[in-house]
């Protein structure tokens, strides 16, 4: 899938980004790079200048509104009952979540970002102010931690993206607890890696424990069959880089892939209408024949061949992505 930054954002990206030396643009992201990869707690705040804050939105914010556009967007193809007017973003940058979720849901008319970072406030408010949707125009910025001793965010759609792996490992339980207690429904994201889908198959088990059932990307509620250290979960979604994009990441392509673990859940056990089974690999084509790694309710099922002889199913096969839904029939 391609996720293309809407053209009020890029515009508006593109702009903010031209107030700063290209030069000091490039040291920030080289140092913010550093520091994603590490994929530690955060001990500091990582946002500590203006620029750096110009050059996380222009680093990372394309990268975060693909990643939470596919999530967002499986989650409504899976539960098209589901019409949130409220969201609330929490630890939210410069805003990518809040644009994403707009794009997705229309019925969205309140949206609040949480984030800690005065400058991420101020320059997620610029970006929004000209934003062709009124959620996202007139979202509300508010300045906040992630924090269970605070009230729950109270909204239908609660997100938290790329912010579990900066907090210390003993608190993720009682921020996803916090994070559902108030929400209809939760969508949780981490970087692509084995330690994010560690992460989001920890939260994935904690949110069922707490009656929540899974939306996405999961075709189940049952225990997560793929065994930690052998292999994990995780999806991509590729997105354009603009020019100044490809000089900030000294990228020669013009297009990336970001990867990402997810877990979407609601607290209505009717409102997913799950896959029979999810494409959790790229499918391999051979001549007159697919093979598809499947995760089903009744577990892994690797290398499921799909032949020429079984006609619209083959040709839905050769069709088909790594991250799409599969049906048993």
């Amino acid at each position: 899938m391609v996720a293309v930054l809407p053209d009020d954002l890029s515009s508006a990206l593109d702009d903010e980004l031209a107030r700063h030396p290209v030069g000091r643009l490039t040291q920030s992201v080289d140092r913010l790079s550093a520091r994603y990869r590490q994929g530690d707690a955060a001990t500091s705040p990582i946002l500590s200048s203006e620029a750096d804050v110009a050059a996380y939105a222009g680093y990372r914010m394309p990268a975060t509104y693909a990643a939470v556009h596919a999530v967002l967007a499986e989650a409504a193809l899976r539960a098209p009952g589901f019409q949130p007017r409220t969201q609330v973003d929490v630890g939210g940058g410069t805003g990518a979540a809040v644009w994403a979720a707009a794009a997705v849901w229309p019925s969205l008319t309140r949206c609040t970002v949480v984030e800690q970072v005065a400058g991420a406030i101020g320059l997620g408010k610029r970006l929004a102010s000209g934003a062709g949707r009124a959620a996202v125009r007139d979202a509300e910025w508010r300045r906040g931690f992630v924090d269970p001793a605070a009230p729950a965010p109270e909204a239908d759609l609660v997100t938290l993206s790329y912010v579990l792996g900066e907090l210390p490992e003993a608190g993720r339980a009682d921020v996803v607890r916090w994070l559902a207690a108030e929400s209809g429904t939760v969508a949780l994201i981490e970087p692509g890696t084995p330690a994010g889908y560690e992460r989001i198959r920890a939260a994935r088990a904690q949110l069922i424990g707490l009656g929540r059932h899974v939306v996405a990307p999961c075709p189940h509620d049952a225990a997560c069959p793929i065994v930690p250290g052998e292999d994990w979960c995780h999806f991509a979604a590729r997105l354009p880089r603009s020019g100044l994009h490809r000089k900030l990441k000294a990228g020669t392509l013009g297009f990336e892939d970001e990867k990402f673990a997810y877990v979407v859940a609601s607290r209505s056990a009717t409102v997913a209408e799950r896959p029979d089974a999810r494409i959790i690999r790229h499918p391999k084509k051979h001549k007159g024949w697919v093979a598809l790694d499947l995760c089903t309710p009744d577990g892994l099922k690797p290398s499921v061949a799909v032949s020429k002889k079984q006609g619209p199913r083959y040709r839905a096969a050769r069709d088909a992505e790594w991250g799409d839904g599969w049906s048993s029939t």
